[in-house]
């Protein structure tokens, strides 16, 4: 009589829970749980908001990649040590995959379920970005300074604005990736204000804690990312930190729970919210389980220096690796590769 295959639940169909899914599919009984139908290169979402065209390049439906693992479409409200809920139905698990991600502004990420539904809404912001004529980003971390150069170098006649509360942007950037970007986009005719925090808007209006009044016709806010843990809090409440962020060991399990393990963003691990350090972690999640089945010594997950690839629009971009940076188009390219490696691997 042949064993049966123990079960490995993922939430999450993201960087970390795709990547899992499909390294894991062979030996395991997987089930993939997420709010939307298909995976995004999330990364490359900027350019689709100006080019609505790339967006089908950087999605695919879970279905077509999953091959016999199972795919719930739906929310988890609440997990246990052997089994999660989604909507009324109870998945029960040998092995568990908190890869749920981040909320952020839409249209950065949005869980819109279908592909149609989020292929309207970023061809709708694309027609604001032509019709306005001056545009507002809040925020100037990775997120806002891309989408930046995107509309700088892609849309004509567009009066930029850039505002972040820190003292420079690519705040944790180093000091020459974050000349590089200033210098870039100032020299394509963008207003960066620093030390400066958007406090409050009536409409179009924006005010700013040095009394600064701001008018545009689009504002895009790019101002971090938020845990998708809220199904942590019934059962796991003491086990999120004060930002929602979920607490895992060295070896990325759950802190206390052997069998449940945690991925991607909504990890308390210190380090840049990226979709390399989410591949990262699926990788050493797929190898502890294994290694759990043959009775192995489990690997530690080490966090190493912040390895960046910015766009900057048309045909530029930054890279840095530790203290070290250069631009050009060679990171350009190089973001472009990942994309398409990405993608190719789950077609």
């Amino acid at each position: 009589m042949m064993e049966s295959k123990k079960r490995v639940v993922i939430i999450g169909g993201g960087f970390t829970g795709a990547y899992c899914a499909k390294r894991l599919r062979n030996n395991f009984d997987v089930t993939l749980i997420d709010n939307k139908e298909y995976f995004e290169f999330t990364p490359s979402v900027l350019k689709s908001i100006i080019n609505p065209q790339n967006l089908k390049s950087i999605q695919i439906y879970h279905k077509d990649y999953l091959k016999n693992e199972k795919f719930v479409l739906g929310s988890v409200s609440e997990i246990k040590n052997n089994y999660v809920v989604v909507g009324k139905k109870k998945l029960e698990f040998d092995y568990l995959i908190i890869a749920s991600g981040s909320k952020y502004n839409s249209p950065i990420k949005d869980p819109k379920v279908f592909v149609p539904q989020r292929g309207k809404e970023i061809s709708e912001f694309s027609e604001r970005i032509k019709e306005a004529r001056s545009i507002l980003i809040v925020g100037g971390g990775l997120v806002g300074v891309e989408l930046s150069a995107e509309i700088a170098t892609r849309c004509e006649k567009k009066e930029i604005m850039l505002i972040d509360a820190g003292k420079e942007i690519l705040s944790r950037n180093n000091e020459k990736t974050r000349k590089f970007a200033r210098n870039f986009l100032e020299s394509k005719g963008t207003n960066i204000i620093s030390d400066e925090k958007v406090i409050s808007n009536k409409g179009n209006v924006f005010f700013t804690d040095k009394k600064r009044k701001i008018k545009a016709d689009l504002v895009f806010m790019c101002t971090g990312i938020k845990s998708n843990s809220g199904f942590m809090i019934k059962n796991f409440k003491n086990k999120l930190n004060e930002k929602g962020q979920i607490r895992t060991n060295g070896f990325l399990q759950l802190d206390g729970c052997e069998n449940i393990f945690v991925g991607g963003d909504v990890t308390d691990i210190a380090e840049e919210k990226t979709a390399q350090n989410s591949e990262g972690h699926a990788r050493i999640i797929v190898e502890n389980i294994k290694r759990i089945e043959k009775n192995g010594r489990l690997r530690e997950y080490k966090t190493k220096p912040g390895v960046f690839v910015i766009s900057l629009g048309k045909n530029n971009g930054i890279f840095e690796y530790g203290n070290f940076s250069f631009s050009g188009i060679a990171p350009f390219i190089m973001k472009k590769i990942i994309e398409i490696k990405t993608m190719w691997r789950y077609r």
